[in-house]
């Protein structure tokens, strides 16, 4: 009957209600592991230069900062000597294509001697903490 129909439409209307918010969030945290992915990526130059007091990749006489560019991402090095965090990367979101929860967000992250990425609490840091993969917090 007809109000029968309106019930199970009722249920369902709920139902998305409650999903798409959900679906939304793990959309963003997606988008957000690529940054990690990418940083993984500049990982193995970093360490090799590591070793030898630099966090670039030597062009000519110098060391210039690791870079990386993803669908949703780029990453940009941010010190070619290592500092306080080691080697330092940051992940900016792109305004195009990206959800927008992490849309024009940053996430910096420090790879120290043992390899392993940590967030760098600070101001380079505009990415909610729910986003931001389980590996590097």
């Amino acid at each position: 009957t007809l109000i029968e129909l309106m019930i199970v439409i009722a249920i369902i209307g709920i139902l998305a209600a409650i999903a798409i918010p959900a679906y939304q969030d793990y959309i963003a945290k997606a988008q957000a592991s690529e940054a990690v992915s990418l940083m993984d990526g500049l990982k193995t130059d970093a360490t090799t230069n590591l070793q030898n007091g630099n966090c670039g990749t030597k062009s000519g006489a110098s060391f210039v900062a690791l870079t990386a560019a993803g669908k949703y991402t780029d990453i940009a090095g941010i010190n070619t000597a290592p500092g306080a965090n080691g080697c330092t990367f940051v992940a900016t979101f792109k305004a195009d294509g990206t959800s927008d929860k992490i849309k024009n967000k940053k996430l910096e992250a420090g790879m120290g001697q043992t390899g392993s990425l940590k967030v760098v609490s600070g101001t380079n840091t505009t990415l909610d903490a729910k986003y931001i993969p389980q590996a590097i917090q």
